[in-house]
């Protein structure tokens, strides 16, 4: 049950950061650069959401049992 648990908060941070990565990307069509937004997403901390969710995700993939 933790593994289910830990895997669904990671699918959500996972979520929550990919949503804001994106919509931080309006943007680029007001003329930022990609570096200039690379250097801008990695002072939000929503947008470390989306790794983190992942590495949460990959956590309880690895641990959940595989009893056949």
């Amino acid at each position: 049950m933790g593994t289910v648990f830990l895997f669904l908060i990671g699918f959500g941070l996972a979520v929550t950061g990919g949503v804001t990565t994106i919509a931080y990307m309006n943007f680029l069509p007001s003329g930022i650069s990609w570096g200039d937004y690379l250097i801008f997403i990695t002072g939000r901390l929503e947008c470390y959401f989306l790794p983190i969710g992942f590495i949460l995700m990959a956590i309880a993939l690895f641990r959940y049992p595989h009893n056949m």
